[in-house]
């Protein structure tokens, strides 16, 4: 009797040590190798929700001298404002925007060696006209030409494209290609809905860009028409604030930072999906938001799109670069997991406007606490920018 109840213990102790495979269990007398215990436990009070402290993207960043690359920054030239005004339009950035001299001071403070220089999300594509739009393009990246010639160390620039005209478009981009300091295209994730990209009317660009070797840096549009789910992110529900200031009311409730980060979320998808990639196999796009919520949806759009993608949805993946600004350390961890940090690159959303406050004062800071080997954080910092803009 003691002999069986010690092979019944034993067999207990074996079953819950886990040293039976799957088809064991089934009822096969296999045995697996040890299942071992994870180095580090996230239960409970050991989880970042639980450990956390406020705002960690505001935590001074290491000391340094100006040695990073800012792939997601905006300004507006002063003919691009003056453009906007002259058509009833006027933006809402301050000229001060462009003033490169102060602008190069705050990125010295910040660590910032050189920005890439974009319009912003309230560009006009959705309402100019072919000729508008064509003579807003060619004011910014004339501008933009002569920042970096001025400064050629502080500032490159992604060339503006009016897309709601394809032909203007394509006669912009011939323009301005091969110009010294002009190294991506930047284009809008959609226009107030309308998917643009995979059209066909477009495709001569996209042919065209990648026949040049231009990535196509990624942005939503900001504006009503442009806003992801419409008025459902911007509702009393979204926490609108009725006392906002002008500048809050153009960005209510959710509709930037959730209505971004899905609609950079589906134009990833979309390209995966439609065959876009597929046909341009050379193109590379550099998505702001770091990927919205692509990187954490991924598998579940890999189980349940029905194989619509020719291949499995991670082998898409590093066909993008993504920008830093997941704003928690570990997920900007769990997006190096997932497509390497040898695609993720500085991003910092700022304008430059009045004051000192910007959107992101310690730009190294979440690379910092993310933890990431020597080697690693420079490649995020500077090293993956150089490569992809050949600088």
């Amino acid at each position: 009797m003691s002999s069986r109840r010690e092979f019944i213990r034993s067999g207990a102790l074996a079953a819950s040590a886990g040293i039976f495979g799957s088809q064991g269990l089934a009822g096969e007398a296999k045995l697996s190798s040890p299942v071992t215990s994870p180095v580090k436990s996230f239960s409970g009070d050991r989880s970042y929700a639980a450990t956390a402290t406020p705002k960690p993207w505001s935590k001074p960043q290491r000391k340094t001298v100006p040695i990073s690359i800012d792939v997601h920054s905006h300004w507006s030239p002063e003919g691009y404002l003056k453009a906007k005004a002259e058509l009833g339009r006027p933006d809402f950035l301050d000229p001060i925007n462009h003033d490169m001299e102060r602008r190069k001071n705050l990125m010295d403070a910040m660590g910032i060696q050189t920005s890439l220089l974009t319009l912003g999300g309230f560009r006009p594509w959705q309402w100019v006209t072919p000729e508008q739009g064509a003579r807003i393009a060619r004011v910014s990246n004339d501008a933009a030409i002569q920042a970096h010639a001025n400064y050629p160390d502080r500032f490159i620039a992604g060339i503006e494209l009016n897309c709601s005209d394809p032909d203007g478009s394509l006669k912009e981009l011939n323009r301005v290609a091969g110009k010294r300091g002009m190294v991506c295209i930047n284009l809008p994730t959609s226009l107030a809905g309308r998917d643009y990209l995979y059209e066909p009317v477009f495709a001569p660009v996209l042919t065209r860009a990648e026949q040049l070797g231009l990535p196509i840096l990624l942005h939503p549009l900001d504006g009503e028409p442009n806003w992801f789910a419409g008025q459902r992110l911007a509702d009393a529900y979204s926490g609108t604030d009725p006392n906002a200031t002008e500048v809050g009311r153009r960005f209510p409730g959710l509709t930037n930072s959730l209505g971004n980060s899905l609609e950079i979320g589906v134009t990833i998808a979309k390209l995966i999906v439609s065959g876009t990639l597929d046909r341009y196999p050379s193109l590379t796009f550099i998505a702001t938001t770091s990927g919205g919520a692509m990187p954490y949806v991924a598998g579940r759009l890999e189980s349940r799109s029905g194989n619509i993608a020719k291949r499995p949805v991670y082998s898409y993946l590093r066909r993008f670069y993504y920008d830093s600004l997941t704003y928690w350390p570990p997920s900007l961890r769990y997006l190096a997991e997932i497509v390497g940090s040898d695609r993720i690159v500085l991003g910092t959303d700022n304008m430059y406007g009045p004051g000192t406050n910007q959107m992101t004062e310690q730009p190294h800071s979440i690379i910092d606490q993310a933890d990431f080997s020597d080697q690693d954080r420079d490649l995020i910092l500077r090293g993956n920018l150089k490569r992809l803009f050949k600088i």
